[in-house]
């Protein structure tokens, strides 16, 4: 028989390293995502310089989406993320992402061929988060909630750096380079240094399933099974209101502190906080949700996040109160996104567990090309008091599908009994 001492001493030496691949992952997760709002951060100086309308400025992040949206499939059709080793996926994803985003900053002078580019990073960054997310349950299995919550919190954060980038005085200050321009070139270099982690520092975990055999049905399972199916509506819900969220909200602050007469660099820094303080929510959640259930503080994030979306336009003219309670929201709005993805991976068939949340992530961030796009001409309506409210339906949506979820058998192969 094999003695307990021996026995831990085992699993010890087999999850060598685990910290060491888990962090250096949310590092690399988090210079590659700085490409995703490298545009939209500078929307207002792409506007004056190309003169867009309202329509151009949401396609900027939409072109983003749909390529992430079609690369995401593909690669769920193909089952990519289970047949090609995850960090050299990664890899690669990541430094062809940098390279058509810095293409923008040195060839580019109109919309259109912007677009393109911004269609090409958004198809590179598919390969980039599932595959991270599945190295990161190859790692993690009682604490798999905490571990990709600091995924998914680095992602937060990675997405808000284009907007801290505006405010570094490389960007701000040069007379003679349009400021746009090295906001997608530092993002691009962050991206590039992804690139380098993945490739020479990250390793899968003991947990990896073996590679699977194609088999291009398995991506409908995302539907076809009921405990999976509503996890994937919690998502949907979520994602509704999440990327409309963080696009809109940073060009909301700025608006608002523009007619009140604070300083624009303060809106800018505002911006950034109100999105990246989202990764120090998904973290908690996330060892919460390991502790307490998924379902229970998914659905407490977002009635927060929902009753921030009703309230926040209503502060607009008060630029302190409103930027209180964006940060809640911020804080909020993603804290049960790791949740949703660590739930399909637990509910799910463990050989196509990449195909499974990378149908997850298509589908949820195809659902954000209506949301993102119907901001504008709310805004145009009704003015930024009432833009946001129809964000609510996303939550409410979400909270519905957990509750179902919550009362499934199958609810207990989450977060070790605890749903």
């Amino acid at each position: 028989m094999i003695s307990q001492a021996r026995l831990s001493e085992d699993v010890s030496k087999t999850y060598q390293g685990k910290w060491r691949n888990v962090w250096g992952l949310a590092l690399a997760s988090l210079l590659a995502l700085s490409l995703w709002f490298s545009a939209s951060a500078v929307v207002p100086q792409l506007t004056a310089d190309w003169n867009l309308s309202g329509a151009q400025q949401s396609w900027l992040t939409m072109s983003v989406q749909i390529g992430f949206v079609l690369g995401a499939l593909l690669s769920a059709m193909l089952n990519l993320a289970d047949r090609v080793p995850a960090r050299w996926l990664f890899a690669v994803s990541a430094l062809l992402g940098a390279i058509f985003n810095a293409l923008i900053a040195l060839f580019v002078a109109s919309v259109g061929p912007a677009l393109i580019l911004r269609f090409l990073t958004g198809m590179s960054l598919a390969g980039v988060y599932p595959p991270a997310m599945k190295l990161m349950t190859s790692w993690c299995k009682q604490d798999r909630g905490l571990c990709i919550g600091v995924m998914v919190g680095a992602l937060t954060i990675g997405s808000a750096m284009p907007h801290l980038l505006t405010a570094l005085p490389i960007v701000t200050t040069g007379a003679t380079v349009p400021a746009w321009q090295p906001v997608l070139l530092l993002s691009s270099l962050l991206a590039l240094l992804a690139a380098i982690i993945a490739a020479f520092v990250l390793r899968s975990g003991p947990l990896l399933a073996p590679a699977a055999q194609f088999n291009w049905h398995y991506a409908a399972e995302a539907l076809r099974n009921r405990a999976v199916r509503l996890a994937n509506f919690g998502y949907l819900g979520h994602m509704w209101e999440l990327y409309a969220m963080w696009t809109w909200v940073p060009l909301f602050l700025l608006a608002s502190y523009r007619q009140a007469g604070w300083g624009e660099g303060s809106a800018r820094l505002a911006g950034f906080a109100v999105i990246a303080v989202g990764g120090l929510g998904s973290v908690m959640a996330g060892k919460l949700a390991d502790r307490w259930g998924r379902t229970r503080i998914t659905t407490a994030s977002l009635v927060i996040s929902g009753a921030c979306a009703l309230i926040a336009g209503l502060l607009f003219a008060t630029p302190l109160l409103l930027t209180i309670i964006a940060l809640i929201w911020g804080f909020a709005v993603v804290a049960d996104s790791a949740q949703f993805s660590t739930a399909v991976s637990e509910l799910g068939d463990p050989r196509y567990v990449g195909t499974a949340l990378t149908m997850q992530t298509s589908m949820g961030f195809l659902l954000t090309l209506f949301s993102i796009r119907l901001v504008p001409p709310l805004v145009s309506w009704l003015g930024w008091e009432w833009a946001f409210v129809a964000l609510v339906l996303g939550p409410l949506f979400g909270i519905w599908s957990m509750l179902k979820l919550r009362n499934l058998p199958e609810a207990s192969k989450m977060a070790s009994g605890n749903r």
